[in-house]
């Protein structure tokens, strides 16, 4: 009787702490691929690779470490695979920028060979699986994300400009950050996104950022769910929540809103520090 009594009370536990961890798991943006995945919610890419025993080692130790040095280098060719697919704007993947630069190019090359191993699996066959990890964010950022963003501080800022007439306005409430809802839309992420207003207009992107703040931490966060979006620290405690029309460009990364949402969204001086800031986030299927 005592064992099933710490049994149920086992389960009860085990059902307290892991189903709040698989709900905030799944709010995460993540675009799977056969050897790793880009986590869009994290900024993070990562890879696996897989090494076999050399059949001429030694001993088992040796057998072991040439096997794991296989798997990472396997993992590091994968990673470089799954980065040339990143999306940075809605026209070009970082396999088109290393095309076009031999400076992002050799980059790149050095980004991956930096890798971190996260995760490394010893099987019962001798054969050894690394896991290994990149970030997009940083100097991955720096050196990929358009050099026409915005400088620093002395940025000019886009203006401000009067509200469409009957248009919903801010008022006298300050946002903090904003919610572009995109659910529904097919819309894909990237690391340099734009909203547009309906006449194509750019009511957000590489014109109106810091560079500084894009580099550190994106252009833009993404999340499956709009209340995780919407509470997320990157938008701190009062963002504005937005719908989406329609999903456009080459890569269907750009948001189209309605006009009444872009002009309400620019008529304040307090909505345009935010966005220079990249306080935004981009709810997905």
């Amino acid at each position: 009787m005592r064992g099933r009594t710490w049994f149920t009370l086992a389960t009860l536990l085990s059902a307290f702490f892991l189903v709040p961890f698989s709900s905030w798991a799944q709010t995460d943006v993540i675009q799977q691929f056969d050897k790793g995945s880009i986590n869009w919610s994290t900024g993070k890419v990562t890879a696996i690779g897989i090494g076999a025993p050399p059949s001429n080692a030694a001993n088992a130790a040796q057998a072991r470490t040439m096997a794991r040095r296989a798997a990472l280098l396997d993992a590091r060719r994968n990673l470089l695979e799954i980065t040339q697919g990143v999306q940075v704007d809605s026209m070009t993947l970082v396999r088109n920028a290393v095309v076009e630069s031999d400076i992002i190019r050799s980059s790149v090359q050095g980004f991956i060979q930096n890798s971190q191993p996260i995760d490394t699996a010893y099987m019962s066959d001798g054969s050894v699986e690394v896991t290994v990890v990149m970030s997009m964010t940083g100097e991955f950022a720096e050196v990929v994300l358009p050099q026409r963003l915005a400088g620093g501080q002395g940025s000019t800022p886009a203006p401000v400009v009067p509200p469409t007439p009957g248009a919903p306005t801010p008022g006298s409430q300050i946002f903090t950050g904003l919610v572009v809802d995109a659910r529904g839309l097919g819309t894909r992420p990237a690391m340099s996104p734009k909203i547009l207003d309906e006449t194509g207009k750019e009511v957000y992107g590489s014109a109106m950022v810091d560079r500084e703040f894009a580099v550190k931490q994106g252009m833009a966060g993404y999340a499956k769910d709009i209340k995780a979006a919407q509470t997320n620290a990157r938008v701190t405690n009062n963002p504005l929540t937005i719908q989406g029309i329609r999903a456009t460009g080459g890569g269907k990364s750009d948001i189209v809103i309605s006009n009444s949402d872009a002009s309400s969204l620019l008529s304040a001086a307090e909505n345009l520090s935010f966005l220079q800031k990249c306080r935004v986030m981009v709810v997905l299927d």
